[in-house]
């Protein structure tokens, strides 16, 4: 290999991407992966999965998402045992939809709905402590 193949060789994708990722959402800077057409993903990304375009930038995600769907999981994997019961949903957050655990609602009322306004951040599983993408209702809600 020359050294222009290996300038050209980009460094493998890990799991700390991700791990910045929800570091940035967890201080407020939470943002998505947006290609020139518009799509948006969460990391690790070295391309668009929608058009496989190579420039991505960082976009910030919207400040209030909102719910596009939700399920309340009664019967959890090992991992969730003791947040159950739980609301898991996915919301819109402008460039990317991502799907987290509503907190800050009772999962048996109903005060979740699709259109739900909610802020997006990090916090932790019961279960094992480990960093977690988290949903609450915005404050009047």
């Amino acid at each position: 290999m020359s050294d222009d193949d290996a300038a050209r060789v980009p460094d493998p994708i890990t799991d700390a991407d991700y791990e910045e990722w929800l570091d940035a959402v967890a201080a407020g800077e939470g943002y998505a992966l947006v290609c020139p057409e518009g799509h948006g993903s969460l990391p690790p990304r070295r391309r668009c999965p929608e058009c496989g375009s190579t420039p991505l930038s960082r976009e910030p995600l919207a400040e209030v998402g909102r719910i596009e769907t939700f399920s309340v999981v009664h019967v959890p994997s090992p991992r969730f045992a003791d947040d159950a019961p739980y609301v898991t949903a996915v919301a819109d957050l402008g460039p990317v939809r991502t799907s987290g655990v509503l907190r800050g609602v009772d999962p048996e009322g109903d005060a979740v709905e699709i259109g739900l306004s909610v802020e997006v951040g990090v916090e932790e599983r019961e279960t094992d402590g480990e960093p977690l993408v988290v949903f609450r209702p915005v404050d009047g809600e």
